[in-house]
């Protein structure tokens, strides 16, 4: 357990005091920089509550004695050290302030650290005070300095502040200096005290004694007077006065700037200042705005024009304000843009406003006129051109959201005449950038990083583009299409022409060259990728598209200098599931990726090589991924990579299986090249019966074998990843996952055993079927035992996608498809729960349950479905709505959407939500057709009914591509948490304890592991749910070991944890409904034996660490040992919600007899 601060508060002092005694000045200087650390974590943490200094042995109000204890001793070593002490002091405690100003959601806890930690302010107040009366000039600056440090608690001093604002007429600089940066930091906090200092600022700003170094210093003073509106206007008009009468061009800068940041923080003055800052004169401003208006014209200097262009980048850009006199700003946009000789940091700064006010201002002023709208569309096409990429993307960021958003909200004549070939023209623009810059270099070396980076965000562009715009798929998958036609054939010359020059023989795979095409083409590649997501997202997946894609393939294998692995990676996108749908003969294009891959295994370059069987696994390219990975298998040395590359081998091998048994036979026999016969031949030697269907075994596959055999695959996989000698937690998710899949694939094949075996007593004998019930009885017990337990699966498939936190997006999507088709056969292998006129209806419950509140299947079933399809399809949700109304089940399905979102468009299941129209609309048939039937005939007709619908949706569902989420290929640890359980009896803290008959009052620390501090600091929330029953003995010791070493393996084997996780997510998802305290539930399972649950909520640190306590109701626990099984979960800033798994042992607690005496 991570120590907290108040902890460490007294070693800490202990530290400090040692080396502040010490002879070594550095070691002293040192320990003082190392507090100011110290104590800028303390202020991040909560103070300290009983449990947590009972949990860290702390007597309360300990870490105030500490906290108050550290801050006078560096209050006394600023009293009595050296002027490095006292600067080293003076350092800390800006460097702490100036983090607070910077994270400015954190500085409500410093302010509240210093506040209610430190019980004497004026004792630190006094000491310094000291050496303001009697130390030389730069201690008393540095004193100041201090005061203004603490303001917090200074500013309520009147000693105080009649020594700051005496330190500002003070006949020294430096002084001056320090009493100004004091004044400015009390103006923040108190309205009397700024306008006290206002006024002397003015005093001080017109004499002409006052030095120009004093002016400036004072000029920065107004920044900070934001205390109150009132004082903000009376400093802003003090401040444009001054800068009226003011003829020195430094000090007019300096006062641009702050007053700049001061309006930047009150939109109510904003207007006044852009007027202050704008070229162009405005009628009713005032006398003295009329000498500003000429800011950023040709007139003033070019330090004046540059200020004020970052002013007004400061109020558009930085802060975000609008204006309504934007129309001078765009005007004096122009006016910037329109001198090619100003530096480029001038366009640049003028481009960004421009693109702010036109996003968001532009359709609220007055109209442009189309000569207007015309210049601004030239200047930007213009601006885009340029050779400075930094210009040159701005105005291309600005055509690009004005092709999106801004037209989108525009309904006048002179943008709609221009509206139809924006878009196009932007592209065209982008691409025209992306093929400059990779024209060949004279200094390669010092330029290609540059180049990735600015391609990329070229294309991003593009992106944002075919987002609004899903019609533009076709043109810009073609323009990608050309760019690498035209890369080719650029790259091909350049090597020609060295040729003819040196006489060399060509060389296409010069290391550098070679490096950057590659990482250049991966770049391209994951371009197209995005674009086809974002196209199927939109249903604009077409026949076009595909063309443009198959084109783009096969102008990169024509070129000569494209490397193998390139090569594969796109011939692969042809395999994709978005694309692939359109492919005529999928096994032949797999083969032809085969080529390219055998190629490039042929090179030796093995890491390339991994990362295409990884691409390939996660496109659904089986057979790819198995020859890939089974061929490195050949070449690895290391036991641990062995072990894993045989993993990988087994399981794609089982999904090759499955997809080769779902094509139809007709494709499988190809009279191909000699190559392609070479690969065949391969894949029989090697693969055995899955070489054998490729070759054209012309026989029916029996699906139920093939699951069989897929299965047993997937459950080597599994063992032969135990056998990794290397922690096992890294693989938890891989382990996880497998052993889904494999229970997935366990759970079909088992239906579709059922289903042969109803199958064959429907034909062979159907008079005693119709004769003897109980038969079908029994085939549509074992299709309800069935669905239960696919709709379970699809549970934990939801429980492992908010496990990792660090998953991907498209992981995410992959795992979020499986638990959807896991619900979907659920549903379909449920199909008997519907009909609730059956004769033997009430014995169609699965028995798996122990909970009889979930005893009702066809309740569950819907709400789960109707949960993942509510935002995703209507007219299927309705249908459902229906069939859980007649059925007479609440409709309490809506909690389960919030968590799966991951899925939004119906475009990305659109297979599986036909499968979905196809089962819901047959069984609402079905209800209305056996309601007119007798009892007696009810049962063959559903069985038959039912029997031909899932034999059904079963065959769609295999021809549905299986893609490997990339999560599975991450092996870094995963992040979990550690719970650590203390008595409230101090005197015993070895054990935990409590007497029959009373409550277990319990201290608990919840710590994330393997947490980035990013991730940390972004959390809100830890909930914990505290479960025990009286079935829960202790173990022995040997038992708690094995039980500890299958934990480190597999934490997700608990039986309830689907329903735990369940109950705890309810709980943070409905805490109005909450028992009791909210902290403690008790509960009764099937078999009334008495459980204790107790949820915790728990505030974490920046550490991701939090501290709480909770009661659990053990009254009616005999005596005896018994283990406290724990979930927790956490919330972050997002509101998403993410279920950690436990990465250390249940504690044990223990009911003792009570002595009456």
């Amino acid at each position: 357990m991570d120590k907290i601060s108040a902890a460490s508060a007294m070693e800490w002092s202990i530290q400090l005091d040692k080396a502040l005694r010490s002879n070594n000045p550095a070691r002293a200087v040192e320990a003082i920089l190392q507090t100011g650390e110290r104590l800028e974590l303390w202020g991040e943490e909560p103070e300290a509550t009983k449990a947590m200094c009972s949990i860290f042995g702390l007597v309360p109000g300990e870490d105030r004695l500490f906290a108050n204890t550290i801050l006078l001793r560096l209050a006394d070593a600023f009293r009595f050290g050296d002027k490095k002490i006292r600067l080293s002091v003076v350092r800390m405690f800006l460097t702490n302030m100036r983090c607070d100003r910077g994270k400015k959601d954190r500085k409500r806890k410093r302010r509240t650290f210093l506040n209610s930690r430190v019980y004497n302010h004026e004792e630190l107040l006094r000491r310094v005070k000291i050496v303001l009366d009697t130390g030389d000039v730069e201690s008393r600056a540095m004193a100041l300095v201090l005061f203004g440090c603490w303001a917090d608690f200074a500013k309520d001093s009147a000693e105080i502040r009649y020594l700051v604002l005496s330190g500002m007429v003070s006949s020294d600089i430096l002084e001056v200096k320090a009493s100004l940066f004091a004044a400015s930091r009390f103006c923040e906090l108190t309205d009397d005290f700024a306008s006290v200092v206002l006024e002397m600022l003015v005093n001080m700003m017109a004499s002409p004694e006052t030095l120009a170094a004093v002016r400036l210093a004072g000029a920065s003073v107004f920044t900070r007077m934001g205390c109150s509106y009132s004082v903000s206007r009376r400093a802003y008009k003090t401040g444009v006065k001054l800068v009226s009468d003011s003829s020195e061009e430094n000090f007019t800068i300096a006062m641009l700037v702050s007053l700049s940041k001061l309006v930047s923080k009150s939109t109510s003055l904003i207007s006044e200042q852009v007027f202050l800052l704008a070229p162009v004169h405005v009628v009713g401003a005032g006398p003295s705005v009329d000498v500003l208006l000429r800011c950023v014209t040709q007139e003033n200097s070019w330090q004046m024009r540059v200020t004020a262009l970052r002013c007004l980048h400061l109020i558009f850009v930085k802060e975000g304000c609008c204006s309504p006199v934007n129309m001078d700003v765009i005007k004096a946009s122009f006016s910037i843009l329109d001198e090619p000789e100003l530096p480029s940091v001038m366009h640049c700064g003028a481009l960004q406003i421009l693109h702010k006010i036109l996003l968001y201002t532009l359709p609220g002023l007055p109209s442009l006129e189309k000569l207007e709208f015309a210049q601004l569309l030239a200047i930007l096409e213009n601006a885009s051109k340029s050779p400075i990429m930094s210009k040159s993307l701005a105005a291309l960021q600005i055509l690009t959201d004005m092709s999106t958003k801004l037209w989108a909200r525009t309904n006048s004549e002179s943008f709609a005449i221009y509206s139809s070939p924006l878009p196009l023209q932007v592209i065209s623009l982008v691409m025209a950038q992306v093929r400059s810059l990779v024209k060949p270099s004279s200094d390669p070396c010092q330029t290609r990083n540059r180049i990735f980076q600015e391609v990329k965000n070229l294309l991003n562009l593009i992106l944002q583009l075919v987002g609004e715009h899903p019609d533009l798929g076709v043109t810009v998958l073609g323009e990608i299409s050309s760019f690498i036609k035209y890369f080719a054939n650029l790259n091909e010359n350049v090597l020609a022409s060295k040729q003819i020059a040196s006489g060399e023989v060509i060389d296409f795979e010069g290391d550098m060259c070679k490096a950057f095409r590659s990482k250049l083409l991966s770049s391209i590649h994951r371009f197209v990728s995005a674009c086809l997501q974002i196209l199927n997202e939109a249903g604009a997946i077409t026949t076009g598209v595909f063309d443009k894609v198959q084109l783009l393939v096969e102008h990169l294998h024509h070129g000569r200098i494209f490397d193998y692995y390139t090569r594969t990676i796109y011939s692969l996108l042809l395999h994709s599931r978005l694309v692939g749908i359109l492919i005529e003969h999928p096994f032949k294009q797999e083969l032809a990726t085969l080529e390219h891959a055998c190629k490039m295994l042929s090179e030796r370059d093995n890491w390339h090589a991994y990362k295409a069987g990884v691409y390939a696994a996660s496109q659904g390219a089986w057979i790819t991924a198995t020859f890939i990975f089974a061929e490195l298998l050949k070449r690895v040395q290391s036991d641990s990579c062995y072990c894993w590359l045989k993993t990988l081998v087994q399981f794609s091998h089982s999904e090759a299986k499955l997809w080769l048994s779902s094509l139809p036979k007709q494709e499988f026999f190809l009279a191909g090249s000699v190559s392609m016969n070479e690969l065949l031949a391969f894949l029989k030697d090697n693969f055995g019966e899955l070489g054998q269907d490729a070759a054209g075994n012309d026989s029916v596959p029996n699906y139920r074998d093939v699951l069989v055999g897929a299965c047993q695959n997937a459950c080597s996989s599994i063992e032969t990843l135990e056998r990794v000698v290397i922690s096992r937690k890294a693989f938890c998710f891989q382990r996880w996952f497998f052993s889904l899949r494999t229970k997935f694939l366990g759970a079909i094949a088992k239906i579709l055993e059922v289903l042969d075996t109803s199958k064959q007593g429907t034909f062979s004998n159907i008079i005693e079927v119709h004769n003897n019930a109980l038969t079908n009885v029994k085939c549509l017990e074992k299709f309800t035992h069935l669905s239960f337990r696919l709709n379970r699966l699809a549970k934990e498939l939801d429980l492992i996608n908010s496990s990792f936190i660090s998953m991907g997006s498209e992981s995410l999507k992959v795992i979020a498809t499986l638990a959807l088709s896991c619900s979907i056969l659920a549903f379909s292998a449920g199909f008997p729960v519907f009909f609730p006129n059956l004769p033997a209806c009430k014995n169609l419950r699965t028995r798996d349950q122990e909970d009889l509140k979930q005893s009702n299947l066809s309740s569950m079933l819907l709400q789960d479905l109707l949960g993942r399809l509510l935002h995703i399809d209507q007219e299927i949700s309705r249908d459902l709505f229906l069939l859980l109304e007649s059925g007479g089940c609440p409709r309490k399905c809506s909690h389960l959407q919030s968590r799966n979102r991951i899925l939004k468009s119906a475009q990305e299941v659109k297979d599986l939500l036909n499968m979905t129209r196809h089962a819901v609309s047959t069984v609402i048939h079905l209800r209305s057709e056996t309601n007119r039937i007798e009892n007696e005939a009810i049962i063959s007709q559903v069985t038959k009914n039912g029997i031909e619908l899932l034999s059904d949706i079963i065959r769609k569902w295999l021809r549905i591509p299986f893609q490997m989420p990339k999560q599975i290929f991450n092996t870094r640890p995963f992040i979990g948490s550690e719970l650590l359980v203390f008595s409230t009896d101090t005197r015993n803290q070895n054990q935990i304890t409590v007497l029959s008959g009373s409550h277990l009052s319990l201290n608990l620390c919840l710590q994330l592991r393997n947490a980035s501090p990013e991730f940390s600091l972004r959390l809100t929330k830890l909930y914990c749910l505290l479960h025990s029953r009286v079935s829960f003995p202790k173990l022995s010791h040997g038992e708690r070991n094995n039980e500890e070493m299958e934990l480190n393996c597999q934490p997700w084997k608990s039986e309830d944890m689907i329903e735990m996780n369940e109950k705890l997510f309810r709980y943070v998802t409905e805490c109005k409904k909450k028992t009791g305290s909210g902290k403690r539930l008790r509960d009764n399972d099937t078999n009334d034996e008495q459980i204790a649950n107790g949820f915790v909520c728990f505030e974490p640190n920046a550490k991701g660490q939090g501290f709480s306590s909770c009661v659990l109701d053990v009254s009616h626990f005999p005596v005896g040992s018994y283990r406290i099984e724990w979930y927790s979960c956490c919330i972050d800033s997002e509101g998403s919600y993410w279920t950690l798994l436990p990465l250390n042992t249940e504690p044990v607690f223990t009911v003792q007899q009570s002595h009456v005496i």
